[in-house]
C-alpha cells in the first residue's frame, strides 16, 4: 500500500485509537443502555405529542399535518436537547485521561503521529453521539406521513445537533490534550456547556425586538447564531421569532450572514471552531508533559504548597474523619476555591443587579419575573449536578485509587462511613445552597419594603390560568426564601444519596456519575410532567404535589397564578399557606427516602465492597 495512503487511512478509518473506542464501547452494556433510553425517551415525547394533537374528531388532513409539526417541533428541540446533555458524558473519558499521565506517554511512543492521536480520541468518542442522532432518522421520517415538515427542515435540525456535539467534542479533547482538565474538570466542563446555554438564552431575550409594531413577533439577535436551540427557534418558530431581512439595506458582508442566515452560521462557525480546536491540539500535543514537578506560582501564592508535600499545618477533624474529609480536605485545592466561591459571588452580584434594573424601571415585572425563574433555576441545576458529581465520585474514585482499601482496615464501620460522606458532601455544598437562597432573599427582602419607593410599585395585577378571574400579585411571594430554605437541602441530600449508592455499586468514576445523573434527571423531569397538570386541576393537593420539584417550587412562586391557579380559587392566603405545608411534606419526604437508604446502603456495603474489590 503506498504510504501516502496509508497515513491517509489513518487518520479516520483504520486509526487504532478510533477503532479501539469503538470496538469497545459498542460491548458494554451501559452504552446500549444509554441508546435504548435515549430512543425510548424521544419515541414518548413522539406519541405524547401525537396524542395531544389528534382528538376525537379531528383526524383531518389539516389537523394530521398540524400534529405532524407538532411532533417534528418537540423531537427536535428534545434532541438538541439530549444532544448537548449527552456529549460532555461521551467525552467525559478524554477528559479524564489526563488524570493518568502514563496514557500519554504510551501514546507519544507509537507510531502514530500527532494528528492521528487527536482525530482518533476526537471521533472515536464522537461516533456513540453520532449513532445516537441518526437513530432518531425513523422517528423524523413519521412524522412525514402526516405532512406539515419539510424535508429541508429535518436536514437543518441534523445539522444543527450535529455542529454542537462537533464543536463540544473538540473542546474536550483540547482539554485533555492541554492537561488543563483532569477527572474533576469533568464535572466543571459539564456545567459549562449548560451555563453557556442558560446565558446565551437569557442575553437573547433581553436584547429581542419586535419585528415590526404591533405584533408579538421578534428579530434574531446577535446571540442567535451561537446558542443551538436559539438557531432551531428560527427554524421552527419562523413566525414568531424572525431572521432579519436587509433586502434593499447597505450592510457588511459578516452582518448578513450573522443576523440573516443564523442556522447556517452556527453551523460554520462550529465547523470552523472545530478545525481550529483541532489544529491547536494536534501542535500542542508534543509539548504535553513539559512541565511535571513544578510549583504554579499561583499556589505559592495562595500557600497550598505543592501537591504530594511532606508536612503541613495540623487540622481539627472532628468526630467523624470521613465527613471532615468531604467537607474540608476536598475544598483545600485551588480550583475547588476559585470555583465554590466564584459561584457565590456571582450569584450575589447577579441578584443585586437584577434588582437595580428593576428598581430604576428598566425592566418590568414580567421582565423581574423571568430573571429570577432563570437565573434561581440555572442555581439549582449546578448545585444538583455538583452534589451528584461529587458523591458518584466519592466512594468509586477512592476504588480507582486503591484508598478504599486502607479505609477499610481502620475501625470506622460502614454506617458512619456513609453518613460521613453525606454530612461532609453538604457541608461542603451549603455555601453553594446559599446561593438561590440569597438571590430570593434579596429580591423578596426589597419587594417586602415595596421596593424602596420604586415609581409605579412593586404590586401588578395577573391574570388566573384557565379562568377570566385576576389577582394583584408581586413579582414572587414573600415566603419562596423560607420554602427553598426548607426543600433544597432535603433534595441536594437526596442526590447524595443517589450518587452514594451508584458510587459504592459502580466499578469507575464516569459510570458512576452517567448512571445518577440519568436517574435523578429521570426522577425530577417525571416529577416535573405530573406536577404541571397537578397544580392547574387538583387545588390544594396539587399545590402540595408541585414542591415535589425544587424548580417547580421556584416557579409556583414566581408564577402562581399560573402554576397552582386552581389553589388560587381558595384565596391568595390560603394557597400560600398551603405551598409551604406542601414544601415541609416534601422535604420529609426527600427525609424518609434519604434514610431509608441509608439504611439499605449501610446493610450491603460490606458485600458489594467485597464483590468489586480489585475493580479499578
Amino acid at each position: 500500500m503506498p504510504a501516502f495512503l496509508n497515513w491517509l487511512l489513518r487518520l479516520l478509518p483504520t486509526n487504532p485509537i478510533c477503532m479501539r473506542l469503538v470496538q469497545g464501547g459498542s460491548k458494554r452494556l451501559r452504552h446500549m443502555y444509554i441508546r435504548a433510553g435515549y430512543l425510548a425517551v424521544m419515541i414518548v415525547v413522539l406519541l405524547f405529542v401525537l396524542l395531544q394533537g389528534t382528538g376525537a374528531g379531528t383526524l383531518s388532513m389539516r389537523a394530521l399535518a398540524s400534529a405532524g409539526a407538532n411532533m417534528f417541533q418537540g423531537v427536535s428541540y428534545l434532541q438538541v436537547g439530549l444532544i448537548c446533555l449527552l456529549t460532555p458524558v461521551f467525552m467525559a473519558g478524554a477528559i479524564a485521561q489526563e488524570a493518568n499521565p502514563r496514557t500519554w506517554d504510551i501514546l507519544l511512543t507509537t507510531p502514530l503521529n500527532s494528528m492521528q492521536i487527536v482525530l482518533g480520541n476526537l471521533f472515536g468518542r464522537l461516533f456513540f453521539i453520532l449513532a445516537l442522532l441518526f437513530s432518531t432518522l425513523p422517528l423524523f421520517a413519521v412524522t412525514q406521513y402526516f405532512g406539515g415538515v419539510p424535508g429541508d427542515s429535518i436536514l437543518s435540525s441534523y445539522a444543527i445537533a450535529g455542529s454542537s456535539s462537533l464543536l463540544v467534542a473538540a473542546i474536550a479533547v483540547t482539554l485533555s490534550v492541554t492537561r488543563t482538565a483532569g477527572r474533576r474538570a469533568v464535572f466543571i466542563f459539564y456545567i459549562s456547556v449548560v451555563m453557556y446555554l442558560f446565558i446565551t438564552y437569557a442575553i437573547d431575550i433581553q436584547l429581542q425586538k419586535p419585528a415590526a409594531i404591533g405584533t408579538t413577533a421578534v428579530l434574531t439577535t446577535v446571540m442567535t447564531p451561537v446558542n443551538p436551540f436559539l438557531a432551531l427557534k428560527v427554524l421552527l418558530d419562523s413566525n414568531n421569532y424572525m431572521a432579519h431581512d436587509f433586502t434593499g439595506l447597505d450592510a457588511l458582508w459578516i452582518t448578513r450572514k450573522w443576523m440573516s442566515q443564523p442556522i447556517s452560521t452556527f453551523c460554520w462557525l462550529s465547523f470552523w471552531l472545530s478545525m481550529i480546536l483541532i489544529v491547536f491540539s494536534t501542535v500542542r500535543l508534543r509539548v504535553i508533559g513539559a512541565k511535571v514537578g513544578t510549583i504554579p506560582w499561583y499556589r505559592k501564592l495562595l500557600g497550598l504548597g505543592a501537591k504530594g508535600s511532606q508536612e503541613r499545618p495540623a487540622r481539627s477533624v472532628g468526630h467523624n474523619p470521613v465527613a471532615w474529609r468531604e467537607s474540608t480536605a476536598r475544598g483545600k485545592t485551588l480550583s475547588a476555591i476559585l470555583a465554590r466561591w466564584t459561584f457565590v459571588a456571582i450569584g450575589v452580584a447577579v441578584a443585586l443587579t437584577i434588582v437595580g434594573l428593576y428598581h430604576v424601571g428598566t425592566w418590568d415585572h414580567k421582565n423581574l419575573q423571568l430573571a429570577i425563574a432563570s437565573v434561581v433555576s440555572a442555581e439549582l441545576v449546578i448545585i444538583g449536578l455538583a452534589a451528584l458529581n461529587m458523591s458518584a465520585t466519592s466512594v468509586s474514585r477512592e476504588r480507582e485509587e486503591g484508598t478504599l482499601d486502607i479505609i477499610l482496615t481502620t475501625p470506622i464501620q460502614p454506617g458512619p462511613y456513609i453518613r460521613g460522606k453525606l454530612s461532609g458532601l453538604i457541608q461542603y455544598l451549603v455555601p453553594m445552597m446559599l446561593v438561590p437562597i440569597l438571590t430570593l432573599a434579596i429580591v423578596g427582602m426589597y419587594l417586602w419594603f415595596d421596593g424602596f419607593g420604586r415609581a409605579g410599585g412593586v404590586t401588578f395585577s395577573a391574570s388566573i390560568a384557565n379562568s377570566t378571574d385576576t389577582i394583584d400579585l408581586k413579582p414572587i411571594l414573600p415566603e419562596a426564601v423560607f420554602g427553598l430554605m426548607i426543600m433544597l437541602p432535603a433534595f441536594i441530600a437526596f442526590c447524595v444519596m443517589v450518587g452514594l449508592h451508584w458510587s459504592i455499586k459502580s466499578k469507575g468514576t464516569i459510570g458512576s456519575v452517567i448512571i445518577a445523573v440519568g436517574l435523578v434527571l429521570a426522577i425530577v423531569g417525571l416529577i416535573s410532567l405530573c406536577a404541571i397538570p397537578a397544580g392547574a386541576n387538583l387545588s390544594y393537593p396539587g399545590s402540595w404535589i408541585v414542591t415535589l420539584s425544587p424548580i417547580n417550587l421556584v416557579f409556583a412562586n414566581i408564577y402562581p397564578n399560573e402554576t397552582i391557579a386552581s389553589a388560587l380559587k381558595g384565596g391568595l392566603p390560603l394557597a400560600r399557606i398551603n405551598l409551604l405545608i406542601g414544601t415541609a411534606l416534601s422535604a420529609l419526604i426527600y427525609g424518609i427516602i434519604v434514610y431509608a437508604m441509608h439504611a439499605n446502603m449501610k446493610r450491603t456495603f460490606m458485600m458489594t465492597v467485597r464483590r468489586l474489590a480489585g475493580a479499578n
